[in-house]
């Protein structure tokens, strides 16, 4: 007669409640965030002479964003600047487009 012990599965799960277990998820996702970094005017305008390098030449730019405490890695082409609504259009995948504030933008990389 073999022993038939049932592993992990016996230990998961079986103390935490689900709620419990999503407060721990959300403090530790509250403990990643990081602040805004804080840019002045000369990096502003350098990133606005590498976006328009970028657009005039079509080469690919890489756009960190910073959305809600995160930062966030883009990768495409500018196919616009609207500055009516200070919104930046990048093509990600041909016929994908995606809207980026001039206000999230912590980095730009031209490749």
């Amino acid at each position: 007669m073999a022993i038939r012990d049932r592993g992990k599965k016996k230990w998961q799960g079986a103390f935490f409640m689900p709620e419990q277990v999503k407060a721990q998820n959300e403090l530790w996702r509250d403990a990643q965030r990081q602040l805004k970094p804080i840019m002045d005017e000369y990096e502003k305008e350098e990133f606005d002479q590498r976006i328009s390098y970028a657009m005039e030449y079509h080469l690919p730019v890489l756009l960190t964003i910073w959305s809600d405490g995160f930062m966030e890695v883009i990768t495409g082409k500018v196919h616009y600047v609207d500055p009516i609504t200070h919104q930046l259009r990048i093509e990600t995948k041909p016929g994908e487009f995606e809207r980026v504030t001039f206000d999230s933008v912590v980095g730009v990389n031209v490749d």
